[in-house]
């Protein structure tokens, strides 16, 4: 019997909901607007008409890939962040809406400062700093990441969402001294590595099976990044700039601790759109 696009989709979510997956709603739409390519508006539009075999066939075979685990953003290969498009590939990690945090903090801040140029390390796909470039159009943003397949996909996203001559990929290793040649920012955005290496085996299988571990592993206590990037890229910070730092659970007091062992106060933290602490920010006191 000939399917709508609306009965698909209401299958599929039927399907997923019946197996207990979260976000079944979402999941459906975007396994749906996928294969058919179409967006949200022209899949409501057409909810009416008669879906080719073929499509229902590709979203079944879709639909149980992420029953199997496998997350919708890797299975369609991008995602929205910030209301923008973002690619992805299981080399990066998928941006979550708690991030968005991040960026709201930082755009705050970087609407106070005029023209200048913001760092964002870690950066995987890129999401953060091309969302900031998004609301700030007087800075320019320098994604610094040490995967070559990230920078890839920072360089797609980068021109997907016409960023291309103010927003620039560049090889960076957040755990080494930085290469002076990069030059100083007035401020550096950070979601790095927070997880505790002992608990990864204990993630939900979608991100312990499928997220990449480079970007997950915060070394035996989940604070290797912070430290290293206190002390060795606190000098590619402008005196008066500010670093902000996604956090993980129950880190706040040990990320700001961090923070004032190497010369940055004024420390805040914020919490998220669920009401839990997200984000820490410092600014870089002048040397003594």
């Amino acid at each position: 019997m000939a399917m709508t696009y609306s009965g698909l989709y209401l299958q599929t979510r039927r399907t997923l909901k019946e197996a207990g997956s979260i976000a079944a709603d979402l999941a459906a739409r975007e396994l749906v607007c996928s294969v058919s390519g179409k967006n949200r508006e022209t899949l409501i539009r057409d909810g009416g008409l008669y879906v080719p075999p073929e499509i229902e066939a590709q979203v079944a075979a879709l639909t149980a890939r992420h029953l199997a685990g496998e997350p919708v953003a890797y299975i369609i290969g991008e995602w929205e962040f910030y209301g923008l498009t973002m690619y992805l590939s299981p080399k990066v990690l998928i941006p979550r809406p708690d991030t968005e945090c991040l960026v709201d903090r930082a755009v705050e801040y970087l609407k106070t400062q005029g023209p200048c140029r913001v760092l964002d390390l870690c950066a995987g796909s890129g999401c953060v700093g091309i969302a900031v470039a998004s609301q700030v159009p007087e800075v320019k943003v320098v994604l610094g990441e040490i995967s070559d397949a990230a920078l890839k996909l920072c360089s797609r996203n980068i021109w997907t969402n016409s960023f291309s001559g103010r927003v620039v990929p560049v090889k960076a290793d957040a755990l080494q001294e930085p290469d002076p040649r990069l030059g100083r920012f007035q401020c550096i955005v950070c979601n790095p590595p927070y997880i505790p290496s002992g608990d990864i085996p204990g993630l939900d299988p979608s991100v312990r099976d499928y997220e990449p571990h480079l970007a997950l592993d915060g070394g035996p206590d989940g604070l290797a990044f912070y430290r290293a990037i206190a002390e060795k890229w606190r000098g590619a910070l402008h005196s008066g700039g500010r670093v902000f730092f996604e956090i993980g659970a129950d880190q706040v007091l040990p990320v700001a601790r961090i923070l004032r062992q190497h010369g940055f106060g004024e420390i805040q933290h914020f919490d998220d759109r669920s009401g839990l602490p997200r984000v820490v920010t410092g600014i870089r006191y002048p040397d003594l």
